[in-house]
């Protein structure tokens, strides 16, 4: 790169950065970033299986969020437009990382401070259980039953990260909950 094209690129930072000092985007952005940080992080986790990747990745798709406010783009769900980017960071990685998948029962858990629904109807056996039927199925399934059970995301919300009708989210989370369901029957 040349240094004409270092000091232009240096330029154009800074008159980004002022344009997000003067912006009404810094308290939307961090609205959105609480309420959706955990959310984001569990995802990539679960898909990446390093703590230290997630937080990498995790920290890239906030990052790509705030540059997208900041260019005054309309973003009608930001949760969805969020999830799509982690989606495609994550798709990223094992691109160009080449990466096998980590098996979900091989991750560490999560610690979250307040236990899910789920986790307080499940004992640590079925868990375990449902963990390693999780990792055997297709991961479009995976993806759908994070999102909806996990996340706690709503059909709309899932379609339009996923850009698929809600139609077609409700057979394949159907499909995907018979074929857990199936893996499920298997372990016991």
């Amino acid at each position: 790169m040349t240094q004409k094209n270092q000091k232009a690129k240096i330029k154009n930072k800074k008159l980004r950065l002022r344009k997000m000092e003067n912006s009404d985007s810094k308290k939307e952005f961090s609205q959105i970033y609480d309420k959706c940080i955990n959310k984001i992080y569990r995802f990539i986790y679960l898909k990446i299986g390093s703590q230290e990747t997630a937080e990498d990745i995790c920290s890239d798709v906030f990052t790509r969020f705030w540059l997208n406010l900041n260019r005054g783009e309309k973003i009608d769900n930001p949760q969805a437009f969020i999830f799509q980017i982690a989606r495609n960071l994550v798709a990223d990685h094992y691109r160009q990382n080449k990466v096998k998948f980590v098996p979900i029962q091989d991750c560490p858990e999560i610690e979250d401070s307040q236990p899910s629904l789920e986790e307080k109807a499940l004992s640590k056996s079925d868990f375990d259980r449902i963990k390693m039927a999780l990792n055997k199925i297709k991961p479009e399934y995976q993806d759908l039953i994070i999102f909806h059970y996990l996340d706690e995301l709503s059909v709309p919300e899932i379609a339009k990260i996923m850009s698929k009708s809600e139609g077609n989210i409700r057979v394949i989370l159907h499909r995907g909950l018979k074929a857990l369901k199936n893996e499920c029957n298997k372990l016991a």
